[in-house]
């Protein structure tokens, strides 16, 4: 295996150097940046579109109101984990009873937001903006935001989404700069500048957006060759869609970028119908794709620069419907993984006897999490973020 240091080397004295006039500056300034005194966290955010069901994940088992209410999707015995007398996790979530086990995954219980919304859109622009007021939703990402406010950048990409989805709100700032990468060797802006025509002249803004396109397009062989550098190696991740993405952000990682963000999304979880074996599948993809992630940066002996945690716009209602599946509901849980989060369960085991209109009742404000994500492990003041000061978690040591 390649080692971080070796990986830094390489970029270094590639041929980006002799493109230097040319290239854009994030990466120009990653190749040629010093080992940094103090290594910089970097955390890693794995959107579950759709609206996980959170009471099949994690799983009330000693709730009366879990049988009455699951009738058909109850999860028996044998296809559940047991984490202690009240909660158990699906048994898809193997991966993840391990990495509790070995003191590196937390769950956080009944996470929302006052007067939840159930649209898709709406309520991922709430998590995304960490805003409720709609008007807001059309600005700057809670990420965004943050990564305006960095200080000491080296000039590299503030964040990197992997996937070919549309860039996410949560990443938009004023400042910071963004790119999306289908894969590492596909290096795209997110504002989509390759649409432009290419006989652009002139020195206006337009020709400036031109010619960084074009720069863009000429770093495409630099990230191809550190994907195929690491691709050359074994790896353990498992042959799913979120496993690819995680894989090349380690390769990212390990290769010295000195980005402080990476996203991937994972789609799927809008489950009306026939509920069980799709978000049984999807709980294996997502586990085993962390699972493998958290092996690689261990192995790297990066494991604990890295905070990576996962959200859903929704929870599902706590009744299923007549089609063997759940609909929109509120509250659901939300994961971070880590060898600096206190591992287990935060918060009380789901109450399906004692609900709000039919769902369960909300334990945590998500802008809880991201004010202690914020000042605890990017070291950013979180009222500046989140406009509003929100007790912390005791997620992180």
């Amino acid at each position: 295996m390649m080692s971080t240091t070796t990986r830094r080397q390489f970029l270094r004295s590639s041929p980006l150097i002799a493109m230097a006039p040319s290239i854009p500056l994030f990466l120009r300034s990653t190749a040629q940046a010093a080992p940094v005194a103090e290594p910089q966290r970097i955390l890693v955010v794995i959107q579950l579109n759709g609206g996980n069901d959170g009471i099949n994940t994690v799983v009330p088992v000693a709730d009366e109101g879990y049988a009455k209410h699951r009738r058909e999707l109850r999860l028996k015995a044998d296809r559940l984990i047991g984490l202690t007398d009240e909660v158990s996790l699906h048994r898809s979530f193997r991966p993840v009873a391990d990495l509790i086990e070995d003191g590196k995954f937390a769950i956080v219980q009944g996470v929302g937001y006052p007067n939840p919304n159930r649209s898709h859109d709406v309520s991922m622009a709430i998590w995304q903006t960490a805003r409720l007021d709609r008007e807001e939703h059309k600005s700057c990402g809670w990420l965004g935001r943050a990564l305006d406010l960095r200080e000491g950048s080296t000039g590299a990409a503030d964040s990197i989404l992997l996937g070919k989805e549309s860039p996410p709100v949560a990443l938009r700032g004023r400042r910071s700069m963004s790119v999306s990468l289908a894969h590492p060797g596909d290096l795209k802006l997110k504002n989509d500048l390759q649409i432009l025509p290419a006989d652009l002249g002139g020195d206006d803004l337009l020709s400036f957006a031109r010619r960084a396109t074009l720069d863009a397009r000429a770093t495409a062989d630099l990230i191809d060759d550190v994907a195929k550098i690491s691709s050359s190696e074994e790896s353990s991740y498992p042959k799913t869609q979120l496993a690819s993405r995680l894989n090349s952000i380690g390769q990212l990682i390990k290769s010295g970028f000195t980005t402080p963000v990476y996203y991937a999304i994972q789609s799927g979880y809008d489950t009306h119908a026939a509920q069980l074996p799709t978000h049984a599948r999807l709980l294996n993809e997502l586990a085993g794709a962390l699972k493998a992630f958290q092996n690689d940066l261990q192995a790297a002996g990066l494991d604990d620069r890295v905070l990576t945690i996962c959200f859903s716009e929704f929870g599902r209602r706590v009744e299923e419907n007549a089609s063997l599946g759940t609909d929109h509901g509120t509250v659901g849980p939300v994961f971070a993984m880590g060898t600096k989060v206190k591992a287990g369960l935060l918060g009380t085991a789901t109450d399906m006897t004692n609900l709000k209109n039919g769902d369960l009742r909300r334990q945590f404000d998500f802008r809880q999490i991201y004010a202690t994500v914020l000042e605890d492990w990017l070291s950013i003041n979180p009222e500046a973020i989140l406009g509003s000061r929100f007790n912390k978690l005791p997620l992180l040591t």
